[in-house]
């Protein structure tokens, strides 16, 4: 995480924009051959886990695209690559998103150039994570909850709470919570904290999980720092953490839907749920960089990762919402049940990531920025 710092707080010391932006891209000629993508892990699949998940090959017959993917575990580490450059696209969730549009390194996208971007969600068409000023940079991908992933040989019922892993406490199996559960490697993981706080100690008056003053943060450090006496390792990479619920004891941490439903497909004792106190989560948007080498194949990838069957195939495999309500019917793997099953109606009981800036609506005063949360977050793991 550190290696992150130096790239966060160049962007992260204040949000701030100016002047009206303009989409680069007037019109889309022909495909430059290639088109690179830094996504989370299952975001982009040609089916090489399951062959019934593919969304990639027939996009590269069709267009002479191939897609070039980059493997980012954390949002900090898509904001250092495209700071670094050499990338088209990013599925950037919204405590990246405006970072990179403050950071000018994405670009406003021509929507009119998307034919399928008038069958998005309307409550995702302007949504403030991608929207500055009226201008979108860029366009909704899926989104979901972040959920409490947990061993059902140990949790014979789903847990009420999240105070399984930020209390120390005996488990329904008679051992301790300490080792064996985790917490999520990035700053915004305190959100998580004080999405628990505002629940059992409301006294501390938050109302805004990315929205807090120096008390309310404080006592958000304090009991991850609490949670840090508890925690085996702190995950960012999916498919360890899978492995550390297979093979090293780990019986409960936030988790995305994508895990559950490898660990699922492995019939593996895994479940997860979302606790009384809520849930952050995570509303992603496929962003173009300001210098994309190939504009013409990320405009062609935009239009399809809109299209029905990506996006239904996508919240299938991923466990995620589309963002076209379309998908929702006729999909053979989601099935007509599927949005409903991940929460296409709890869509206003997510509190979705975004970046933390010092001008904030919730509190008489002024807000904690970003870049504080990056540097005590690396002190709180590091046992400070």
């Amino acid at each position: 995480m550190k290696t992150f710092l130096k790239s966060y707080t160049a962007i992260a010391l204040a949000v701030s924009f100016s002047g009206q932006a303009v989409a680069q891209v007037k019109e889309i000629g022909a495909g430059e051959g290639q088109v690179n993508i830094i996504a989370w892990a299952g975001y982009i699949e040609r089916g090489e886990t399951d062959k019934a998940y593919d969304w990639v090959s027939d996009f590269e017959k069709s267009t002479g695209c191939k897609v070039n993917v980059k493997t980012a575990a954390t949002s900090d580490e898509m904001v250092a690559l495209m700071n670094e450059g050499g990338f088209d696209l990013v599925t950037a969730s919204g405590d990246a998103s405006l970072r990179l549009v403050a950071g000018k390194r994405v670009q406003p996208i021509n929507t009119d150039l998307v034919p399928s971007w008038k069958t998005v969600d309307e409550r995702l068409q302007s949504a403030p994570w991608y929207t500055v000023d009226g201008v979108h940079y860029g366009v909704p991908y899926q989104w979901g909850p972040n959920v409490l992933m947990y061993n059902t040989e140990v949790f014979k019922e789903a847990p009420k709470s999240w105070n399984v892993v930020f209390e120390e406490m005996n488990l329904p199996d008679g051992k301790s919570n300490k080792g064996r559960v985790q917490a999520y490697d990035g700053p915004i993981h305190v959100a998580d904290a004080a999405n628990y706080l505002m629940a059992h100690k409301p006294e501390l008056g938050i109302k805004d999980p990315y929205q807090l003053n120096e008390d309310q943060y404080k006592a958000a450090l304090d009991l991850l720092r609490q949670q840090r006496t508890l925690v085996g390792r702190y995950w960012h990479d999916a498919m360890i953490q899978i492995d550390d619920f297979k093979n090293e004891g780990v019986v409960a941490s936030g988790s995305w839907p994508f895990q559950v439903n490898l660990l699922a497909f492995e019939k593996q004792p895994i479940a997860s749920t979302i606790p009384e106190e809520g849930a952050t989560g995570w509303a992603d948007t496929t962003m173009m960089h300001a210098d994309a080498a190939n504009p013409n194949c990320a405009y062609m990838w935009l239009e399809h990762s809109l299209s029905p069957k990506v996006q239904g195939d996508l919240a299938a495999w991923f466990g995620s919402v589309p963002v076209v309500p379309a998908a929702c019917k006729g999909n053979e793997l989601l099935t007509d049940e599927g949005c409903k099953t991940n929460g296409f109606d709890n869509f206003d009981k997510v509190k979705f990531w975004t970046t933390p800036t010092t001008k904030c609506a919730t509190q008489n005063d002024q807000c904690v920025p970003y870049y504080r949360w990056v540097s005590d977050y690396i002190g709180v793991i590091g046992g400070r």
